[in-house]
């Protein structure tokens, strides 16, 4: 490029700095997204690696319950016989998740329909003044 190093930017003819400027400013945007590109990958490693690490605290919570209703059934052993006992500590189960399951299907049944009815109506709201205000 034919550029005078000794010219201060102020002194250069306006078509110069034009010229130069869009030369530049498609590598400033290709060097920024490469940037956040960066940026973004090592955010999603470390994402990535929290996910896998809570997922198997979740896995390994879910083997501790299992011992618990096994250490429950082994306990309930010694007063009844082992069916007894593990037939009681199901039907308990068997309830709580029925409890679960309701309580489940009453909070989905109150956040339908899914549609965001309050932005609906602000919008609907705001195309009615538009068209108050137009007429």
């Amino acid at each position: 490029m034919t550029e005078p190093a000794s010219t201060p930017p102020s002194e250069q003819p306006l078509g110069a700095i034009v010229h130069r400027l869009s030369e530049q400013l498609p590598e400033l945007v290709r060097s920024e997204l490469r940037l956040a590109q960066a940026e973004l990958t090592e955010k999603g490693k470390a994402a990535g690696l929290g996910v896998g690490l809570f997922s198997a605290a979740g896995i390994l919570g879910l083997f501790a319950l299992g011992t618990l209703i096994a250490a429950g059934i082994l306990a309930l052993d010694l007063v009844l016989p082992a069916w007894a006992a593990a037939l009681i500590v199901a039907a308990v189960l068997l309830a709580a998740a029925g409890v679960a399951a309701m309580i489940g299907k009453k909070e989905v049944s109150e956040a339908t329909p899914p549609a965001p009815e309050r932005a609906i109506a602000g919008v609907k709201e705001d195309v009615a003044a538009l068209k108050g205000h137009q007429s």
